[in-house]
């Protein structure tokens, strides 16, 4: 139990430059006190004491904003950076080194039975206010940029933006045909409709502008 300890500082020091002494870290870093009361939470939690778990569980989430589901499984050396906010829902899997920061969600996207939250593979960032959502899997080395809503598989050393989530950096090339989802962008669609039918309005507009003659036209034929 003492050399995780020992590890999760550790890790802090390596992760986070204003860091500056052990007294500071264990004190003050909500991200580490968050990992440590899972520990707890998730030992109970296995044991089938659920009550005692949530409850562990919510007092966690109300001193230190994180709020993680005893459920979860959470691998060595998860570096929570500025962690307010937070959320890893109850069948979330994380690999080793894994590096959240503040306003993540790692959550379901209904009301599904059995795994229905994301699997984080080792080496895995995941930046301020993104959202992985649903039965996914993160691939090793990959990235999520800050504000994405990700609801696809991503590959391995890969970069992830938007909303929804689209690769735009695989193997460290940029991606030119990034991946296609299933599930549209009803932003984009509507804004293309939009203007498409702008065009034909104009065209009509004009074509009805020749056929109409003018008023001077009018008092010339009078």
């Amino acid at each position: 139990m003492f050399s995780r300890m020992k590890e999760d500082i550790r890790c802090i020091f390596e992760q986070d430059p204003a860091a500056r002494s052990t007294f500071e870290v264990v004190l003050t870093y909500s991200g580490l006190h968050a990992i440590w009361s899972h520990r707890i939470a998730h030992a109970l939690f296995k044991r089938n004491m659920h009550f005692a778990a949530r409850v562990l569980s919510q007092m966690n989430r109300f001193f230190t904003g994180i709020e993680i589901h005893p459920g979860a499984q959470i691998g060595r050396r998860l570096f929570i950076d500025h962690g307010m906010g937070i959320v890893i829902g109850e069948t979330c899997e994380i690999g080793n080194d894994v590096t959240l920061y503040q306003g993540v969600t790692l959550g379901g996207t209904g009301k599904e039975k059995g795994k229905r939250h994301p699997t984080l593979s080792d080496n895995v960032l995941v930046a301020t206010g993104a959202k992985v959502l649903g039965n996914i899997i993160i691939g090793t080395n990959s990235k999520v940029g800050a504000g994405s809503v990700v609801l696809k598989d991503v590959p391995s050393d890969s970069t992830v933006v938007g909303i929804p989530g689209k690769v735009v950096i695989s193997n460290g090339v940029r991606v030119k045909d990034r991946l296609n989802h299933t599930l549209q962008d009803p932003v984009s669609d509507m804004c293309k409709a939009m203007d498409a039918r702008i065009v034909q309005l104009e065209l009509q507009l004009k074509e009805l502008t020749k056929a109409t003659p003018n008023s001077d036209e009018k008092d010339e034929k009078r």
